[in-house]
C-alpha cells in the first residue's frame, strides 16, 4: 500500500508501485489510471489492463466490459475501510498516524470476514 498526496493523481502514485506489482493476468482500474504508459508498462510485465479510456481521449483504447464490471468489489472495500469513522473523515493529521489507522481498519475486516 502507498499513501499519497491527495492532490496527486493516481496514475503517478501507480507508478511508484509498479515494479512491486505481483504476476497477475489481468489489473483493474478506473479512468484515473489511463495513460499510455501505464497500460505499455503493465504489458510490459505480462499484465493485461481493464482500464476504461477517459472520456476526451482521442484514440480510445479496448476493455473487457465484463470483466470490468467485477471492479465493484473493489469499491465495497474501500467503502467497508471508509466505513471507519476515523478514516473517512481524515482525524489523524499525519500520514503515518493516518497511513496506520488504515492498516489496522484494514486487518480487522480481513479477520471478521
Amino acid at each position: 500500500m502507498l499513501l499519497t498526496a491527495g492532490q496527486v493523481s493516481d496514475y503517478k502514485g501507480a507508478k511508484r508501485l509498479l515494479h512491486r506489482l505481483p504476476k497477475a493476468k489481468e489489473l483493474l482500474a478506473d479512468r484515473g489510471y489511463d495513460a499510455d504508459w501505464f497500460r505499455a508498462a503493465l504489458i510490459k510485465k505480462g499484465i493485461v489492463p481493464c482500464i476504461p479510456p477517459r472520456k476526451r481521449r482521442k484514440n480510445p483504447c479496448v476493455y473487457d466490459k465484463t470483466l470490468y464490471k467485477k471492479r465493484h468489489k473493489i469499491e465495497n472495500m474501500f467503502g467497508r475501510i471508509k466505513d471507519w469513522r476515523r478514516i473517512a473523515m481524515r482525524y489523524d493529521r499525519c500520514a503515518h498516524t493516518f497511513f496506520s489507522a488504515i492498516c489496522i481498519a484494514v486487518t480487522v475486516i480481513f479477520y471478521l470476514n
